[in-house]
């Protein structure tokens, strides 16, 4: 818990520059906190935590724009009246979903989308936790859209088997597994087989539905269903999208031109005198290599050759005569 304290204070310094703006409610008079924010370092962001827990799906939302959002952001900032988590493109692994899985039980609709940390042990106990899932994202890069092909089981209906004396002891227990709420999966760039097992053993779910008032079992498409929305743009639709903006790095500043410096040699010139040059430092090195290769053949010649190892032999022996 310190820990997550620790790293929701961090994530409040950062956002030390934000302010709620008030606005005034025209049946009661009274005024309420706007869900819109604007910049201004005349507030403390850890009194806006306390004074607006509900607010808290809006920070991991810019937090997941800033690349903020990882384990120890999420848990610490995880409700349980969450019915959305978007996640996509961030550091969050299996370990945090299923802390916040066991936590926001009733998510209808999780955004996996580019999470490269994110396995099918991850999206298993999104399943099995949250029993009301109806909106699934996943692929987007490499490995989310491996994982998404391994997930295909966990997202088939299945039986439990169980072994009671009676139907009225199966009325406490779960008879089926499996995704059983799931309607409409988000997966973009879905292969043919996926689509074709979805659609065999799955034929309850939609995949990639597309903006129309219903789809094809005749329920309405919902805007989190759509992939052309972000799952979160509801949360921070009213939200200035400077809050979530990260400054680029600094440029380098660019020396002016000397007027008396020596042309710039283009670049196929260089790439034509880097190769002379290793032409010229390679040559010692090839030649010696060649002479290596031809001695090695001679010598192999004359210890497989007859006629070549016979005429060694003598002259061997003539030179052996010489000497004495």
């Amino acid at each position: 818990m310190d820990k997550g304290k620790s790293v929701v204070a961090e994530l409040a310094a950062s956002f030390s520059d934000v302010r709620v703006t008030p606005r005034q409610n025209p049946k009661t008079k009274s005024f309420l906190p706007s869900p819109s924010f604007s910049l201004s370092p005349n507030i403390d962001f850890k009194i806006v935590l306390q004074i607006l827990p509900r607010r808290k799906l809006t920070i991991m939302s810019i937090a997941r724009r800033r690349r903020l959002l990882n384990d120890e952001v999420l848990t610490s900032l995880a409700e349980s009246s969450w019915e959305i988590l978007d996640i996509s493109g961030s550091d969050v692994t299996d370990a945090g979903l299923a802390t916040v899985a066991n936590v926001c039980s009733n998510l209808r609709a999780v955004d996996i989308s580019r999470c490269e940390k994110v396995t099918t042990s991850g999206v298993s106990e999104i399943v099995c936790h949250c029993p009301s899932l109806e909106i699934l994202r996943c692929g987007g890069c490499p490995r989310s859209e491996v994982t998404a092909r391994r997930c295909l089981d966990l997202l088939k209906p299945k039986l439990n088997n169980l072994e009671e004396d009676s139907w009225e002891e199966l009325n406490t227990l779960d008879i089926g597994g499996g995704a059983e709420s799931l309607k409409w999966l988000v997966w973009p760039k879905i292969d043919d087989n996926s689509k074709e097992t979805l659609a065999a053993e799955c034929p309850r779910v939609t995949v990639n539905p597309q903006p129309s008032l219903f789809d094809l079992s005749g329920s309405k498409v919902p805007v989190e269903a759509l992939a052309s929305v972000p799952l979160d743009h509801s949360i921070v639709e009213d939200i200035d999208p400077k809050t979530w903006a990260v400054s680029a790095a600094p440029r380098r500043p660019v020396a002016p031109p000397n007027p008396n410096a020596p042309p710039e040699i283009p670049i196929a010139e260089r790439f034509r005198l880097a190769y002379v040059e290793r032409e010229a430092r390679l040559a010692p090195k090839r030649a010696k290599r060649e002479r290596q290769q031809r001695r090695r053949a001679e010598r192999d010649y004359m210890m497989n050759d007859i006629d070549a190892r016979s005429m060694a032999l003598a002259a061997q022996a003539s030179r052996n005569l010489r000497k004495s």
